[in-house]
């Protein structure tokens, strides 16, 4: 996630210095939202950390078994399939709001976030992430 990121924005999303533990417990205590999914039709999300856990009212096993599209409410999932389209085909995207809802129905919109593709070592594309620090309760 972190080299995928670094890749196609030219920055790192936190700082890479110390053990690979160290930079994950960085990642996931950071101060803004971090998720990610795999592929396939209906991907399930694999990864969340503490901020967006908190934010989709979950535990990490409960979101780690959720489909991606369920932080979308219905009428929204058709916008998000083509944002999830638009940064399959562009490598990313650094402009996108939307409102997403939690397990519990708080909706919130979401600011300028970035959306990229995530690829392994050999360069399989293997889902995508997400990363944004706004965002604002709607009723």
């Amino acid at each position: 996630m972190l080299d995928s990121y670094q890749s196609l924005l030219g920055r790192p999303l936190v700082d890479r210095q110390g053990s690979d533990l160290v930079v994950a417990e960085r990642l996931y205590r950071a101060a803004f939202v971090v998720v990610a999914h795999g592929t396939g039709p209906d991907p399930v999300l694999s990864y969340g950390n503490a901020v967006a856990l908190a934010l989709w009212e979950m535990h990490a096993d409960a979101f780690t078994r959720t489909p991606s599209r369920l932080t979308a409410e219905p009428a929204d999932r058709d916008e998000r399939a083509r944002l999830l389209d638009r940064t399959l085909r562009d490598g990313f995207v650094d402009d996108y709001s939307g409102v997403r809802i939690s397990r519990t129905g708080r909706r919130f919109h979401i600011e300028r976030a970035i959306i990229w593709n995530l690829s392994d070592a050999t360069g399989a594309h293997v889902g995508q992430a997400a990363t944004f620090d706004q965002w604002t309760p709607l009723g």
